[in-house]
């Protein structure tokens, strides 16, 4: 008998825009349709439903006893590195008998630039007809910004590489929350460096509240200096290479192929000013819709142990 292949499930933020969590729950079910030899289920760590742990008793009812879990996540941030183990650490005491690999954030992934890329396009419109066009044009890629400064270094890491070889007079990073340098700061930032036409790229999967303010804060920002060229792009949305790398992530938990980087991990290494942090216990959320039973956070891994070894398996 053919042992049928571990289930995918999918975790996400969650967000108090109701747009942006449907887009999540429609991207769910788009990959469901893709993939009917696969159980697909989908929740959320906090804010919208349904929470994961609905998510993960579907596929328990539907007779699942092994599942590989993958964070529609860009950057390895608090929710990936230390919520959603945990939550999966719970799930295990509640349904005796299943087991899970946990698989890796999405960025920055060529694909995903490829799709940036296409996202600067549309806004520049007929404006970049050529490669040589693009070398007027400076990028202020908005990240959600953590107080994890290895997340933030993550946003930095796909500046970078959205940068080379295409052309562009530069790619800045700034944040929207949490992290320095806000929109604002940014935007100042790159016309002291001389930039003529400038395009905001939110970091984003789905729309959201934090992509909103993004694009609030530039129109801002915008009305303020007439005199500068600004305009927004879109989120990276539902697009077929993000579909393929969830399930690029999916097969390199099912084979065990996994890549974390923990060499800068603020939970593992003492970074300047974060040193409190190195070995805190990981504690998963308390969903709202989640009428599961144990709302203690005693049953959350230290990040240092085997939630986020490098196998991640459990």
């Amino acid at each position: 008998m053919t042992t049928p292949p571990p289930a995918l499930l999918i975790a996400g933020h969650g967000t108090r825009d109701a747009a942006g969590a449907e887009a999540f729950r429609s991207f769910v079910r788009e990959l469901g349709r893709r993939h009917p030899e696969l159980p697909v289920a989908g929740g959320f760590i906090e804010l919208s439903p349904p929470p994961l742990a609905e998510a993960v008793g579907e596929l328990v009812d539907q007779g699942v006893r092994r599942f590989a879990a993958v964070p529609l996540m860009l950057v390895s941030a608090g929710h990936a590195k230390g919520d959603i183990p945990a939550a999966l650490a719970r799930e295990k005491e509640r349904h005796p008998g299943i087991s899970y690999t946990y698989g890796r954030p999405l960025g920055p992934h060529p694909s995903l630039l490829a799709v940036l890329e296409r996202r600067l396009d549309e806004v520049l419109g007929g404006t970049v007809r050529t490669p040589a066009d693009r070398a007027d044009v400076t990028v202020l890629l908005v990240g959600r910004g953590s107080t994890d400064p290895d997340a933030n270094a993550e946003v930095h890491k796909a500046a970078r590489l959205l940068w080379e070889g295409r052309g562009y007079a530069g790619v800045e990073t700034a944040f929207v929350s949490l992290a320095a340098p806000d929109v604002p700061s940014g935007l100042d930032r790159c016309v002291r460096l001389g930039a003529r036409r400038i395009v905001v790229l939110p970091y984003f999967l789905f729309t959201g509240i934090l992509p909103e303010r993004v694009r609030q804060q530039t129109e801002g920002w915008a009305a303020a200096h007439p005199d500068v060229e600004v305009r927004s792009a879109d989120v990276i949305g539902p697009e077929p290479e993000l579909l393929d790398l969830v399930m690029e992530r999916y097969r390199e938990a099912v084979r065990g192929d996994l890549r974390m980087n923990c060499d800068s991990c603020v939970y593992r290494i003492a970074l300047p000013g974060f040193e409190d942090k190195v070995g805190l216990p990981q504690q998963p959320h308390f969903h709202p819709d989640d009428d599961g039973h144990h709302h203690d956070g005693h049953h959350g891994h230290h990040h240092g142990g085997p939630a986020h070894s490098p196998s991640h398996a459990h």
